[in-house]
């Protein structure tokens, strides 16, 4: 906490308008709308079936829903924006009919899929690609006024793998935050959230190395997002599938929360709720 301090780290999230103290860490539910996510028990394929778990999600804790209708799984098949959308956009209505209190942020790379979910009451875009896979991400965020998640990847969900070489992995992420939330700045926008990207263009060693320094990231000034949930750098160390990893995440978020992490995107809320209870014990 001291480095936070030091750095003057921004603790507060405007979303539309309410102020999100992420000084305590909040937790983010993952709902994809794909047939193909690598967690197949995140699969939510209905309006009915996302509906419920956005409520399950919320009543567990959650303080944010992420919800992505296009599968960034490495290796996953391009979809059109259009198809993006169709899949999205019914949700997002649906729960803000449904659930008005649910803040909603929006997994997509896409400048045009993140304007017409914001339009339909969407709040946040989470996007993986850092803007890189879209030029006019970066001043549709500036003219919508809502908050960013910049994440770190190289390449995009097909060739991401085949990218995942680094000499020094940390500064390599670092520089990039550094560049890029320059360019936001610039652009007058002031509510961004990094994520490191683990798994995305990163190998299980690369993960580690960067959940080790995660702390380091605090001199950006800039809320962390820890998106480990289930992933490969688990389930290749400990053994087993994905569907074998929620011990392995529940360390892994620990260990993120220790480091400085904000916000814990998760397909298991319950148990990432407890989690951050626990630490806010430890820590009072």
């Amino acid at each position: 906490m001291a480095k936070d301090t030091f750095f003057h780290k921004k603790t507060t999230l405007n979303v539309a308008g309410k102020l999100i103290d992420l000084s305590t860490p909040k937790v983010m539910g993952i709902i994809n709308l794909t047939p193909d996510s690598f967690y197949a028990d995140s699969r939510q394929p209905s309006i009915a079936d996302a509906l419920q778990q956005a409520e399950k999600m919320l009543a567990d804790g959650a303080t944010f829903l992420d919800l992505g209708a296009y599968s960034s799984r490495p290796g996953a098949d391009d979809i059109s924006v259009q198809e993006e959308m169709d899949r999205l956009l019914p949700v997002v209505e649906a729960i803000v009919t449904k659930l008005p209190g649910a803040i909603l942020s929006i997994d997509t790379f896409r400048a045009q899929v993140a304007e017409a979910a914001i339009k339909a009451g969407a709040h946040i875009i989470n996007d993986i690609s850092g803007g890189q896979l879209d030029a006019d991400m970066f001043t549709t965020m500036a003219r919508l006024n809502a908050p960013y998640i910049l994440m770190h990847m190289k390449g995009n969900p097909k060739t991401m793998n085949s990218l995942a070489n680094y000499e020094d992995v940390f500064n390599e992420v670092l520089d990039y935050f550094v560049d890029y939330y320059n360019q936001l700045k610039q652009l007058g926008i002031n509510d961004v959230i990094i994520d490191p990207g683990f798994g995305f263009a990163k190998k299980p060693v690369h993960g580690y190395a960067l959940l080790n320094r995660l702390d380091e990231f605090n001199r950006l000034g800039l809320p962390i997002l820890a998106g480990v949930s289930r992933k490969k750098m688990i389930y290749s160390l400990l053994g087993g599938t994905a569907a074998d990893a929620l011990n392995g995440t529940t360390v892994l978020n620990t260990i993120a929360l220790t480091k400085g992490a904000n916000i814990l995107r998760v397909h298991d809320v319950k148990e990432a709720v407890e989690v951050v209870k626990i630490w806010e014990v430890v820590n009072t």
